[in-house]
C-alpha cells in the first residue's frame, strides 16, 4: 500500500501511508485508538475508499472497489466488530454467499456444506457443532468462525483486528498455531493488537502508526516494547498498570450482595464492595462475571438473593432502578449496549441522566452541550465537536465517552466490565487513573477484566468466578497470576 490517504470531515484518518507485508509473513500493526490502523484495514478489504495512493498485490497494482472484488484477490479481514449473522448457525456463516450448490439449481447442498465446515473448524482445534446458531455461540466460539470463514477462503492475505481481544490462553494459543501454520503455507497475516507481548510471540515485523501518519517498521526481534509504546504515543510511558494503582481510602460498605442466584447462570453470590475499593473480579470465558454485572444492574432478573446500598436493603428490577439507587454499568460490548452509534456525543454522554439536562419536559440542548464539552476536556475525548456521531470516534475515544456518561450520573458504586478492551496503551492509562481518582473520591468500583495484569496492577481485592460461582478471594498482597489460574479452573 503507497501513499494512502484518507480525510473524513474535520479529520486527517490516513496520511501518506505506506505499508508493506511480505509472502508468509506475520506483521503486526500497531497505534493507538485513532492512529488509523482499521481505516487502513477497510481501505484494503474494499469497505472504504481512499482519497489517493494504490495497493499493488505481487508487484502488481488493483482497484479494490468492494469487500467482494478484496476476497476475489484472496484478501480476508477479520473486523473486531463481528460479521456474522446471528440466526444463521456455523456452517451457514462460515459459507454465507458462497454455500455449495445442490443438483438442482437453486438448491444449497447442505451435507457438503456441514461437512466442509466442520473440517474447517477441526482444523482450527475447536469443539463447536456448526450446527449451532451463532448467537448461542460464546464470544469467543463467534470469533473462531470468523477465523473459520477467513482461511475457508483460502486467502492469501488475512487481517486481523483485534483477535485476542475474547480469547482465553487457551484459544489464544490455538490462534496462534493456526497463525502459524497459515504462515508455514505461504498466507501474510496482518495483525492488529493491543496486547503488545502478543506482537513479541507471534509477528516478525512491526508497524506503528499515531494520528493517520506512518511512524516506522521494524523487526520484531530488533525492537522491544519501550521503543513501541514511544513510537505509539511520542513520549515516555509506563504501560503497567501497577504503576498507576495508589494507596486505596476504603471506608464503609456501599454495595454488599447476599446470596445472589440466576439458576444455570449464577450461584449463591455473596460480596461487599466498599467505599473507595477497587474490587477486581477475575475468571475464564464464562465463569458468569458479566451476568453477575448484569444481575446487579437489574438487567437480568435474578430468582433469589438480596443487594444493599449503604447498609439498606433495595430492590433492584431494572436498569432504571439501578441508575436512580448510584449503580453505573460501563458494559464490555460498548457498541452494541454502551451507546447509541447514530447519536451525536453531546446525546450519548447525557443517556443515563437526561433529567439533568430537561426543563419542562424538553431537552435543553445548551446545557447538553455544556456538559458534553467539559466531559471532552476533562477526559481528552479526540473528537471534532459534540455534535460528532460516536460511530465516527475510535474504540478508545467510544469509550471515554462512555465514561462519560456514566460520571455525568454521579454513580456512587461503578461497574466496569472488561473497560480497557480494545483500548491503546494511552487510554488505557488515562482509564486507570480516572479509576484511581473515582475510587479517591469515594466510588466504589467493581472491575471485571480478562487481564490478569490488570486484575493484579488495579484490584485491592479479588473474587475469582468458575461456572457461575465465587471460588476464592484473595487480598492484593497474596495474589498472583497463579493463584487466580488456579482458583479460576475450580481449585479450593
Amino acid at each position: 500500500m503507497k501513499h494512502i490517504t484518507k480525510t473524513y470531515p474535520g479529520v486527517r484518518a490516513l496520511d501518506n501511508v505506506d505499508f508493506e507485508v511480505a509472502k508468509g509473513e506475520v506483521h503486526a500493526l500497531v497505534g493507538e485508538n485513532g492512529a488509523g490502523k482499521s481505516t487502513l484495514m477497510k481501505i484494503l478489504a474494499g469497505a472504504l475508499p481512499m482519497d489517493s495512493g494504490e495497493i499493488l498485490l505481487d508487484g502488481a497494482p488493483v482497484h479494490i472497489t468492494s469487500p467482494q472484488k478484496a476476497m476475489d484477490l484472496g484478501i480476508s479481514i477479520i473486523y473486531q466488530e463481528f460479521n456474522l449473522v446471528p440466526y444463521l448457525n456455523a456452517a451457514e456463516n462460515i459459507f454465507l454467499g458462497r454455500e455449495p450448490r445442490g443438483a438442482l439449481p437453486g438448491f444449497i447442498n447442505f451435507p457438503v456444506m456441514y461437512a466442509e465446515a466442520q473440517k474447517v473448524i477441526d482444523q482450527l482445534g475447536v469443539r463447536l457443532n456448526v450446527r449451532t446458531p451463532v448467537n448461542r455461540l460464546s464470544i469467543a466460539q463467534q470469533q473462531m468462525v470468523e477465523v473459520a470463514k477467513a482461511t475457508s477462503r483460502k486467502a492469501s492475505i488475512i487481517a486481523m483486528d483485534e483477535p485476542s481481544a475474547t480469547l482465553t490462553e487457551h484459544e489464544l494459543e490455538s490462534l496462534f498455531d493456526l497463525i502459524r501454520s497459515l504462515k508455514e503455507k505461504g498466507v501474510s497475516i496482518i495483525y492488529i493488537s493491543h496486547r503488545l507481548e502478543e506482537i513479541f510471540q507471534i509477528a516478525d515485523q512491526v508497524t506503528v502508526l499515531r494520528d493517520g501518519h506512518l511512524v516506522g517498521t521494524n523487526p520484531v526481534a530488533e525492537t522491544d516494547r519501550n521503543e513501541i509504546i514511544h513510537m505509539m504515543v511520542g513520549r515516555e510511558l509506563k504501560e503497567s498498570a501497577v504503576d498507576q494503582k495508589q494507596a486505596a481510602g476504603i471506608s464503609a460498605p456501599a454495595l454488599t450482595v447476599k446470596n445472589l442466584t440466576r439458576k444455570g447462570v449464577i450461584e449463591d453470590i455473596s460480596f461487599t464492595v466498599h467505599r473507595g475499593e477497587v474490587l477486581g473480579v477475575a475468571g475464564l470465558v464464562g465463569a458468569g462475571r458479566t451476568e453477575l454485572a448484569r444481575a446487579i444492574f437489574g438487567a437480568d432478573p435474578i430468582d433469589s438473593g438480596e443487594i444493599w446500598l449503604n447498609g439498606h436493603r433495595v430492590e433492584i428490577r431494572s436498569p432504571r432502578d439501578a441508575i436512580r439507587r448510584g449503580i453505573g454499568l460501563v458494559t464490555e460490548d460498548r457498541k452494541a449496549l454502551g451507546l447509541i452509534l447514530g447519536m451525536v456525543v453531546r446525546e450519548n454522554v447525557s443517556l443515563a441522566n437526561l433529567d439533568a439536562v430537561t426543563r419542562v419536559g424538553f431537552v435543553n440542548r445548551r446545557e447538553e452541550r455544556r456538559v458534553a464539552q467539559r466531559f471532552i476536556g476533562e477526559l481528552a475525548i479526540k473528537t471534532p465537536s459534540v455534535e460528532q456521531q460516536v460511530q465516527n470516534l475510535s474504540g478508545g475515544n467510544q469509550q471515554k465517552v462512555v465514561l462519560a456518561k456514566w460520571l455525568f450520573t454521579q454513580s456512587k458504586v461503578l461497574i466496569f466490565d472488561e473497560p480497557t478492551r480494545g483500548i491503546d496503551v494511552g487510554s488505557k492509562v488515562e482509564i486507570y487513573q480516572l479509576m484511581n481518582r473515582l475510587a479517591a473520591n469515594g466510588v466504589a468500583i467493581i472491575m471485571i477484566s480478562s487481564e490478569l495484569p490488570e486484575i493484579l496492577g488495579m484490584s485491592d481485592r479479588i473474587l475469582v468466578m468458575h461456572e457461575g460461582r465465587i471460588s476464592g478471594e484473595l487480598s492484593r498482597k497474596d495474589a498472583t497470576q497463579e493463584k487466580i489460574m488456579w482458583l479460576a479452573t475450580g481449585g479450593k
